[in-house]
């Protein structure tokens, strides 16, 4: 038995790899239908009592929330808006997990190693697809459809969205289905200002964010108290990650085991059978190496990562990557386009800022409105934006002492939205093994060839202009745009490197995300998109793990896994 671990003797009815928001979940679907779940971790557990910052002030850490520190250990990680001072050390260190790129290819790689992942920072924007990004191939004749239909899916959101508790306000706009909110959070003026006028001289829906955070309470947990930077944990359990959740309600049917600092290095399998047998992993601290078995193998392990463990489990059957037969696997990467939008000031309303207001958790979202009913001459797909106004302090005021001062305090109203462009699936996007560059525990790591295409780059300056014009339409003056494209993975949302699909020559997994070539091994996270849709796509990951582990549940109960 490995030092501080349970024993790995066991053979375990499913083996999850991945404790994010979809290794959360199907260890609670799973674990919650009998079945007996492990679920394998390549960081620690934080402890909230002693990990979780969100009430900390910068005085009370080190260097201010501005240390030094960061970039010499995660100078990749440091780039994410959610990497400070307060919690660095839950993203990897860049150093013993590298990646590789190609030349003038830039890929931001944002990755965690604690019991969570990056349910612990994520921004919790939730929102659904339509048949408009699961059958966009017929919508518009590029790429493929989805194997599966909004109405397939809609159960199993209604389903998440009850648990998880997403607030929100129904619109009606067939491109943004509605779901099972909680009451939705307070626009300011500047917002409720620009929905009327966006409305009124464009048809378009500026709707408050749909977020993962309680307005009511929801399975014994508050509703958020807006304390503000969700992004270092939360006490009260108020905004959704696995570990106060999915996790915790699998641990509470006595059927979960769990195993952290557990660095999977690949998947076994039997070579009679060609069946996956379980996943090796070495101790994160230790380096021990240790195999578990399992009848069944679930890898949500973060898309990248988990596509890296099936090409590490290469053998002679599948030399290119487990369940690699097709020879899709790694390829038809996808993160939304970002980094085109517009701010402005919004002279109409009275600034009264303070030091210390509470701190809405959210934004606003403009519904996509291109390419819905009428085409656009320039490019396909569409695009969405986040963004939002209120007033604050004017730190552009000008002049000098007493006059100054008194400008800054005097404050200014801000309104602003930045796009979240899709990106389109391409097989020259992807990822594969750089057998020449290691982790710190010897795993082969990834070579990441991917950038914006021509659909992207020709989306990018409509995107802005169309920012600035419905703020100029809100009465914004002063109004900036902003348009350089930021690097590919900046999103956070990558996507679509083990798709699904009805034919197993052009896809690695079917519609219940089961890959064609090993029957009992399962790819559920955002590996097996077939589109980026150009909404956050976290929720419809969540889905497509209850969807999936269904079908598998089902699958064992018939024996035919």
């Amino acid at each position: 038995m490995l030092s501080g671990y349970p024993s790995t003797s066991e053979i375990f009815d499913a083996i999850v790899v991945g404790s994010g928001a979809t290794g959360g979940w199907a260890a609670k679907e799973l674990a919650e239908a009998g079945l007996r779940v492990a679920l394998v971790e390549a960081g620690r557990k934080l402890v909230p009592e002693k990990d979780f910052t969100e009430h900390l002030i910068p005085y009370q850490v080190k260097y201010r929330g501005r240390s030094p520190e960061i970039t010499k250990t995660r100078p990749i990680q440091s780039r994410c808006y959610a990497c400070m001072e307060y919690n660095y050390d839950w993203f990897v260190n860049d150093f013993e997990n590298p990646y590789t790129t190609e030349p003038g290819k830039p890929v931001n790689w944002f990755r965690l190693r604690i019991l969570g992942g990056r349910s612990l920072v994520w921004g919790r924007q939730s929102y659904r697809f339509s048949d408009l990004d699961f059958k966009a191939g017929s919508h518009d004749g590029y790429g493929d459809d989805w194997p599966i239909s909004y109405a397939e899916l809609a159960p199993w959101y209604d389903k998440v969205e009850g648990f998880v508790g997403i607030s929100g306000a129904r619109e009606g706009v067939p491109q943004l289905p509605d779901g099972k909110f909680l009451p939705p959070m307070a626009m300011t003026c500047g917002e409720v200002l620009l929905r009327k006028k966006v409305k009124e001289k464009f048809g378009r829906t500026v709707t408050i964010g749909r977020t993962a955070n309680l307005t009511a309470p929801v399975n014994g947990r508050p509703p958020c108290h807006y304390c503000g930077p969700c992004e270092r944990g939360c006490i009260t359990h108020s905004y959704f990650n696995s570990p106060t959740t999915t996790i915790a309600a699998a641990e509470a049917t006595g059927r979960l085991t769990l195993f952290t600092d557990a660095v999977v290095s690949q998947v076994t399998t039997d070579p009679a059978t060609g069946l996956a047998t379980g996943v090796r992993f070495v101790h994160r601290e230790t380096r021990e190496v240790r195999e578990l078995r399992g009848r069944v193998v679930v890898l949500c392990a973060q898309s990248l990562e988990s596509v890296r463990i099936l090409f590490n489990s290469a053998h002679r059957q599948f030399p290119n990557g487990l369940a690699n037969s097709s020879g899709v696997l790694g390829h038809y990467l996808m993160d939304h386009m970002t980094g085109f939008g517009a701010f402005g000031r919004m002279p109409m309303l009275e600034a009264r800022p303070w030091a210390g207001p509470p701190e809405r958790p959210n934004g606003i979202y403009v519904i996509r409105f291109r390419n819905v009913s009428e085409k656009h001459p320039d490019f396909i797909r569409g695009y969405g934006y986040q963004g939002g106004s209120q007033a604050s302090f004017n730190m552009y005021a000008e002049g000098y002492g007493k006059e100054f001062k008194e400008a800054v305090h005097k404050g200014a109203w801000w309104i602003g939205m930045g796009g979240f462009g899709e990106c389109l699936a391409r097989s020259d996007n992807y990822c594969e093994l750089d057998k020449s560059v290691v982790d710190a525990w010897g795993v082969p790591a990834l070579k990441i060839v991917a950038s914006y295409g021509e659909n992207e780059k020709k989306m990018g300056p409509h995107i802005a202009a169309d920012a600035a014009e419905m703020l100029e339409a809100a009465g914004a003056v002063d109004v900036h745009t902003d348009a350089s494209m930021d690097p590919f993975g900046h999103a956070i949302h990558e996507v679509g490197v083990a798709r699904m699909g009805s034919d197993p020559k052009k896809s690695v997994l079917n519609k219940y995300c089961q890959a064609h070539d090993v029957k009992n091994l399962f790819v559920m996270d955002g590996s097996s998109f077939v589109s980026s849709g150009c909404q956050n796509p976290t929720l419809t990951m969540m889905a497509i793990v209850c969807h999936s582990c269904d079908y598998l549940v089902r699958s064992l109960n018939r024996h035919e896994l």
